[in-house]
């Protein structure tokens, strides 16, 4: 190629509706591809790795056979944390000093931001964008004097901005002296330095060959003057992409573009401003290869994406230059049907040979969503844009370690923890430890245990699974003292590593997510800075997510060779046959803006800083640069998690200026009907009906009521055998106040005689036990204590007419009916006279009246019936008082007697108990007829077995 005069810069692009690394290719292949070392004498520039790999396959497919590539060089990516190619590097007498670490950086940016009153998790929230802050103005060029300038000529700053400034000034001001000291600069500064030097010497010695400067978008002004310099050298081009040449985009449009920071074509205007380099300057790639789409599509998106001042003209457009075809819409109801969609429409694209497909997305949800639907059909298709390393399974076992540790032990993040998949080994050790761990679950239902090892000790100890605590026990042992004081963080880290060893071994280290993982810790133990950073248990876990969410890991190449899912960044210069733009809802594409806690905008803007709205005429340009595919699907759902959702402002353009977009109603109707069931058919009222040999003979007295008011519940408990479980890490519920009042009573009467002054020093006792919650404490105790101390009274008032307890907590049983009931008495008093008094506690109201006249609340009767039988040991006497002690409140006190027999009388009462439970009996237990559910709604208040019945499906219909 003839070297060009020096005035006349070499910049050139290639048009959105072509594919930019296949042009490429095509275009220096043709040039220099003639001679066999043509290609090899040459470099191109590239934004990022992933623009390295998609111009090295775009040279393979458009040469067909094997060539020596160009070396191909990425400037580095600052947002993908890439580094700037080691080809840039040169060995001179001067070198540049190496870039700090970013683990580093960090934690010596914590020293300076963090105040006296702050944690370390918030300092380091802070640090981190201080860091971006620093970044930017250096990428910008802006020297620490600017900012003190800009600050003191900007007025009318709020008082918060004013602090932050000051306190941003101070950090800016020590910063340079604690690099210096350490021979570092910032990653940023040296990528400027580097290329700063590399245009210096290109400018005085230019390599031989070409150099091509392809795909680089970033205006930052160290890359705008590399790319001059590579533009105006002999055997230099720039090559843009997607720049709206004349033919597309007036010059009266073009001209107001220095204000359109949303605009696609913003950040291409910038750079060209800075490379000195007019826009009429700018020739078209030409001998391109194959189109991606057409021209006329490319006019059309340039004209939907234009300046809101000139917006108007889509009244005059002809149809021609507005229609876009080979863009669908499918709008689903919510993320999950988007999700299934996009799954479906990839899955298609595979069975034309050859077709490749991709996603385009900024939405990571929606990307791992598809990515699992894709794994129906076996296709792995990898989310190239990564995941954050505190989402890996390596990340969550960190983090659950630090939970289960900066929580005591707790019951939900111990077993969070003992069930993580990196736990316990792998194979059959895996399914014996597993098999341990879920005895242990069942063992931690209810209530939480008091904290740490001492209280599990205790508490498993108690529900005798002290054999299968035991090997767990080994393997958490080391979480007790992980950190319970202030800590250094490099001791933290040294902690975290030992836990990680006990409990998975080698496991937690292996591929990327594990590599990264130990490479933070490890940072983190050689750190001096570390060594120095003290941290409170508060903020292990806070600090510990930050630092694995600000690592990304991206999975290495060899997923599916056709499908492929891309973020915006990774989705530069890439296309593919179909594109899939998924989430084009407004707040995802595009992003809100990122407040910037440090830089009003108004200092920004004296700085001469792009506002933060220029990451949105970012995802603009990626926008309408993936339109160019040469089929694109457009989704979105109209409603997230929570709320109706905005159709992106992108979306909104496209369909203002069509008139509508085409509507993929195939593709909408394919994913509503994919996992459709069909017509609901609701169930009717369940009502088995077993046969008599399989109903049980024996039934305890608190289960009759059950029967009564829903068999199909008793049919449940006591046929099929199932039982509720409480929640791990219960909250303390109404039963759990009643066995433990119920405890406290039989103490008193066993220990204590039922001494009316020692019973309040047993519920003070009760109240100040580990186990209950301070809040539960606080609410509980005044109304206890009221209702313990009128027991009291009620004991000397029974004592002074002659009665004396007997028995507390007694089983019995006896044969009623044909059916054998058996059950415990909270309480057996004898009276003076030689009968005796049923006695039950209750925590909770006593049954009503009606419910008893109904033939419900049956208990007392029957214990009264099984006492008249003989039925428990060392009992004697005829039943003559059956009694409720109530604690709730009655005529403003807490505490309440209740006589069940009190308007029927003794015999009576009894009778009536044994008639309606032999009704029962003889319907559901002796007899066939079905377990109905639900046959007594008003007696049945509790829900265990309600979505086993099904019931929302048939209750209230008929």
């Amino acid at each position: 190629m003839p070297d060009r005069a020096a005035e006349r810069p070499a910049v050139y692009s290639i048009p959105g509706h072509r594919s930019f690394a296949d042009s490429l290719a095509a275009g220096l292949l043709q040039r220099f591809g003639a001679e066999p070392l043509g290609l090899a004498r040459g470099r191109i520039l590239l934004p990022n790795n992933r623009a390295v790999r998609a111009v090295t396959d775009a040279f393979v497919r458009v040469s067909g056979t094997g060539l020596l590539l160009p070396r191909l060089i990425p400037i580095g990516d600052p947002q993908l944390d890439e580094r700037i190619g080691g080809a840039l590097e040169v060995i001179d007498d001067e070198p540049i000093p190496a870039a700090i670490d970013p683990l580093e950086r960090l934690l010596t940016l914590i020293g300076l931001v963090r105040l006296g009153d702050e944690s370390t998790a918030e300092a380091a929230r802070l640090s981190g964008e201080v860091g971006r802050t620093l970044d930017a103005l250096q990428i910008e060029d802006i020297d620490p004097p600017q900012l003190r300038t800009a600050v003191a000529e900007t007025d009318d700053l709020a008082n918060h901005w004013e602090k932050s400034l000051s306190r941003l000034q101070k950090v800016i001001e020590k910063w340079p002296v604690v690099l210096a000291q350490r021979g570092r600069i910032d990653l940023t500064e040296r990528r400027n330095r580097l290329l700063r030097r590399l245009a210096d010497r290109w400018r005085d010695s230019p390599p031989e060959g070409f150099t091509v400067a392809a795909g680089i978008t970033t205006a930052a002004p160290a890359v705008a003057a590399l790319m001059a310099r590579v533009a105006y050298m002999p055997g230099g081009m720039v090559v843009l992409p997607a720049l709206s040449l004349a033919d597309v985009m007036p010059d009266e449009e073009w001209d107001v573009l220095g204000s359109e920071q949303t605009h696609p074509q913003f950040h291409l205007k910038l750079m060209l401003d800075r490379m000195g380099v007019a826009r009429g300057e700018v020739e078209p790639w030409r001998n391109a290869g194959r189109s991606a789409s057409s021209a006329k599509r490319g006019r059309a998106v340039a004209n939907a994406m234009t300046a809101p001042d000139f917006s108007h003209k889509w009244e005059h457009l002809p149809a021609p230059e507005r229609r876009l075809t080979g863009i669908r819409l499918a709008e689903l109801p919510d993320p999950a049907s988007e999700a299934q969609a996009i799954a479906l429409a990839l899955r298609e694209a595979l069975e034309t040979p050859g077709r490749t497909a991709a996603l385009v997305t900024p939405d990571r949800h929606l990307a791992r969503r598809v990515s699992a639907l894709l794994a129906r059909w076996d296709i792995a298709a990898d989310d190239s844009a990564g995941t954050p390393l505190s989402e890996t399974p390596a990340g969550t076992l960190l983090l659950g370690i630090a939970s289960a540790a900066a929580e005591e032990l707790a019951p939900v993040p111990l077993m969070s923890l003992a069930k993580h998949p990196l736990v316990g080994g792998e194979g059959e050790e895996r399914v014996r430890w597993l098999d341990v761990v879920r005895a242990l679950d069942r063992a931690l239902r209810g209530p939480r245990p008091a904290p740490g090892l001492a209280g599990l000790d205790a508490h498993f100890g108690e529900k005798k699974v002290t054999g299968r605590w035991e090997p767990v026990r080994r393997k958490i042992q080391l979480l007790q003292d992980l950190i319970t004081g202030p800590v250094s963080l490099a001791d933290f880290a040294t902690h975290l590593v030992e836990a990680v060893e006990s409990l998975a071994s080698d496991r937690a280290w292996r591929g990327p997510a594990g590599r990264a993982a130990a490479e933070l810790l490890g940072g983190l133990q050689a750190s001096e800075t570390a060594r120095t950073l003290t941290i409170e248990p508060t903020d292990a876990l806070p600090l510990l997510r930050q630092l694995l969410s600000a690592q990304s890991i991206r999975p290495p190449y060899g997923g599916h060779p056709r499908i492929s899912i891309w973020g915006l960044l990774e989705a530069r210069l890439q296309h593919a046959d179909l594109i899939v733009l998924g989430g084009l809802n407004e707040g995802v594409w595009p992003a809100l803006p990122s407040p910037d806690p440090w830089l009003p905008p108004k200092v920004r803007s004296a700085l001469g800083m792009p506002g933060l709205e220029f990451r949105i005429g970012l995802s603009a340009h990626d926008f309408a640069s993936a339109l160019g595919a040469p089929q694109v699907l457009i989704t979105r759902a109209r409603r997230d998690g929570r709320s109706p959702t905005v159709a992106s402002r992108f979306l909104l353009r496209l369909q203002a200026m069509t008139g509508g977009l085409a509507h993929d109603v195939r593709l909408e109707r394919m994913t509503a009907v994919l996992d459709d069931p069909g017509m609901p058919r609701p169930v009717s009222r369940p009502a088995p009906q077993p046969p008599v040999e399989q109903r049980p003979d024996r039934i305890s007295i608190t289960s009759v009521d059950r029967l009564n008011a829903d068999p199909f519940a008793f049919y449940a408990q006591a046929i099929l055998k199932l039982r509720a479980l409480d929640p791990v890490d219960d909250d303390h519920t109404a039963r759990w106040k009643g066995t433990a009042v119920h405890q406290v009573f039989e103490d008193w009467l066993q220990e204590d005689d039922c001494d009316p002054a020692k019973l309040r020093g047993r519920a003070e006792q009760l109240l100040a036990g580990e186990a209950i919650h301070p809040m539960l404490r606080a609410l509980w105790a005044p109304r206890l204590l009221e209702a313990i101390d009128w027991m009291a009274e009620l004991e000397r008032a029974n004592r002074k007419a002659g009665r004396r307890p007997l028995a507390a907590e007694i089983s019995g049983e006896a044969s009623l009916a044909g059916i054998t009931v058996h059950g415990r008495a909270d309480r057996i008093d004898r009276l003076a006279d030689g009968g005796i008094a049923i006695i039950d506690y209750k925590t909770g109201a006593p049954p009503r009246q009606k419910a008893v006249d109904a033939g419900f609340a049956l208990q007392l009767g029957l214990l009264g019936l099984i006492a008249r039988a003989g039925g428990f040991e060392g009992v004697s006497g005829e039943p003559e008082a059956f009694e409720y002690w109530s604690l709730t409140r009655h005529k403003g006190r807490f505490g309440k007697l209740m006589r069940a027999d009190e308007k029927t009388g003794a015999d009576e009462f009894l009778a009536r108990s044994y008639f309606a439970f032999a009704r029962a009996a003889q319907r559901w237990l002796t007899g066939t007829e079905p377990f109905t559910a639900k046959l007594n709604p008003a007696y049945a208040p509790y829900g265990d077995y309600d979505q086993l019945m099904r019931l929302e499906e048939w209750y209230g219909r008929g």
